[in-house]
């Protein structure tokens, strides 16, 4: 999930219960068909910003200043730590620990915007964000593991305000 921090605060925070985002399921859609649109829809939407930010600074997008390649070269280098010291026992444990990881961000994503839409305004552009826009989960279980995603409406409606934990 390298593309994450770039995906979520630039794509996924402008475009949040609109069509064009990946991240936001729609009604009636299967967490697995989100899932095949959210992980690739998301990858492509963060290489895409930052290929136009590092264009704007005349820079290519393969250069180290991207910050979806770091935190994938930063995995690669874990990885390969990870198996030098374990041996290949770690190519059955990553390969499960990353689908792990997938699949609990992805399902967070599919519950906290599912078949939320904003209206689209007369001038083309989408209504302000409100905490209606967003589900709020109250489970002990799930604000354990995810962090306290149970404020997630706050987190969308007022996106610069710290996140309440």
């Amino acid at each position: 999930y390298d593309h994450f921090f770039i995906e979520h605060n630039k794509g996924h925070h402008r475009d949040v219960a609109t069509p064009m985002d990946p991240a936001t399921s729609r009604m009636g859609e299967s967490i697995y068909s989100f899932s095949l649109r959210e992980i690739p829809g998301a990858f492509k939407r963060a290489w895409d910003l930052e290929e136009q930010r590092l264009s704007r600074c005349g820079k290519s997008v393969w250069s180290l200043e991207n910050e979806v390649l770091q935190p994938m070269i930063l995995t690669a280098v874990l990885y390969a730590g990870l198996l030098a010291f374990f041996g290949p026992l770690m190519l059955i444990f990553l390969p499960i620990q990353m689908a792990f990881g997938w699949w609990q961000l992805t399902s967070a994503n599919y519950i906290e915007h599912y078949g939320l839409l904003r209206e689209k305004m007369s001038d083309g552009r989408y209504e302000r964000q409100q905490p209606h826009h967003s589900w709020n989960s109250n489970h002990i279980m799930s604000n354990l593991i995810l962090f306290h995603l149970q404020r997630h409406s706050d987190h969308h409606a007022h996106p610069t305000r710290s996140y309440q934990s």
